[in-house]
């Protein structure tokens, strides 16, 4: 711990700067640039845009909120050519090698932000001190800001320690994982095949300050799906039998659906927007929903429960409708040998007895996707958490102490690289 302590100023530094500028994934163009110019000047081999994602696996990737961020990011300060390099798509690794025979590590850090408008009170450590966000609507409400922050410093740090490291680092900056939606690109662009360590991490969660906790199994598989309903108009009034209403298909019982003997399910509307006006038959409705299973095959059991149940409604209103996958994400089962170090390393700043281990980790996790193509590959691998004392996640007083969260994180992604790569 004492040998991270000349970094928590910087690391706070930069976190602050990413909070105060937060952008919705796939949309991460100024985080991404700053991650870039700190690696680069510390001397790391990085790939971004399309050269660690693969296009054909993207999903819930809007266009036109891609060029309006690229332009506001041009508009604060990231060149043209390096936006021009991304190919207007935002990720990032970073490659360190020792020269020196040995393991190659992986590290994973999420850049996106929750769109949630932060809290501007006093009352509020970041409006209190100044680093709020400046753009409406989006807050770094999860910690995402933290977890870019200390891989940057986890990149000086090696950098600084690199004649008592050997094999390769690797850093892996992942866009849009709100959604469950970048982890998978990335996975299919093989950044994480040539692995044989692998590790992420997150901030906060079941722990608080001075707690950790390593993940043997769990995190919920799920599917993030976008419904859309197209009806035929007519006025409510005179004709309401000439219209075909997609709001009433829209209204679909999809709670109804039978749960799944074998494990957990969980469904959830999120969102319904429907209708042009009070007395036309609704045209157009879009649904935003989820699934989430313990298993990948349960998971799969929800959702195919879900297409059967939209297009039943659809085809009984006479409305048409489309079912998108919007976003994915998978359960894995760490490997004992990643558990255990990740426990040693943990251990080692906190204390044994301040730390744990998850049999089941509640909610979803795009990492998943990231970790199990790496076991698949042959790597070790897990995931773990380390505490701040929030007031619960995704909302506008979403705090995260970051002058004693971020150090701690810091002290443990070290002490896993001593061990993985140390001489």
């Amino acid at each position: 711990m004492q040998d991270c302590a000349r970094y928590v100023e910087e690391m706070t530094r930069l976190r602050r700067e990413i909070h105060r500028r937060p952008e919705e994934g796939w949309t991460e163009f100024e985080t991404q640039w700053k991650v870039f110019r700190a690696l680069e000047a510390l001397g790391w081999t990085i790939r971004v845009g399309l050269d660690v994602i693969r296009p054909e696996a993207v999903m819930g990737r809007n266009a036109e909120l891609v060029e309006k961020a690229m332009v506001r990011a041009a508009e604060h300060g990231v060149p043209e050519s390096f936006l021009k390099a991304t190919g207007g798509y935002t990720g990032l690794t970073a490659d360190f090698d020792t020269g020196r025979e040995g393991p190659v590590t992986g590290f994973r850090f999420d850049m996106d932000c929750v769109l949630v408008e932060e809290l501007h009170d006093a009352s509020h450590l970041p409006a209190a001190e100044g680093f709020d966000s400046e753009i409406s609507g989006h807050m770094h409400a999860c910690g995402h800001d933290a977890h870019t922050a200390t891989g940057v410093t986890l990149a000086h740090w090696i950098t600084d320690h690199k004649d008592e490291l050997k094999g390769r680092l690797r850093l892996i900056f992942q866009p849009a994982e709100e959604g469950t939606r970048g982890a998978a690109p990335m996975a299919a662009a093989g950044v994480v095949d040539d692995l044989n360590w692998f590790f992420g991490a997150h901030v906060g969660c079941n722990c608080r300050i001075g707690e950790a906790s390593v993940v043997k199994k769990g995190f919920l598989a799920t599917t993030k799906i976008d419904i859309e309903f197209t009806g035929v108009p007519s006025h409510a009034g005179s004709d309401p039998e000439k219209g075909r209403s997609a709001l009433m298909a829209a209204a679909v019982m999809m709670q109804g659906i039978p749960r799944h003997g074998e494990g957990d399910t969980r469904i959830a509307v999120g969102r319904l927007v429907a209708g042009e006006g009070r007395n036309v038959t609704p045209v157009h409705a879009f649904m935003q929903c989820e699934t989430r299973g313990s298993t990948q095959e349960i998971n799969e059991y929800m959702f195919e429960s879900v297409r059967r149940i939209v297009e039943g409604c659809a085809a009984s209103y006479g409305v048409e409708c489309r079912v998108t996958k919007a976003g994915e994400a998978t359960n894995f089962e760490a490997t004992p040998a990643a558990c255990a170090l990740a426990v040693e390393a943990c251990a080692e700043v906190f204390g044994r007895d301040h730390v744990t281990c998850l049999e089941t980790a509640g909610g979803s996790e795009d990492c998943s996707i990231l970790a199990r193509r790496a076991i698949e590959h042959g790597a070790e691998a897990t995931f773990l958490f380390y505490g701040c004392n929030h007031h619960g996640h995704h909302r506008a007083d979403f705090e995260i102490q970051d002058t004693q969260s971020l150090p701690a994180a810091l002290a443990v992604l070290s002490g896993i690289c001593r061990r993985t790569n140390g001489l």
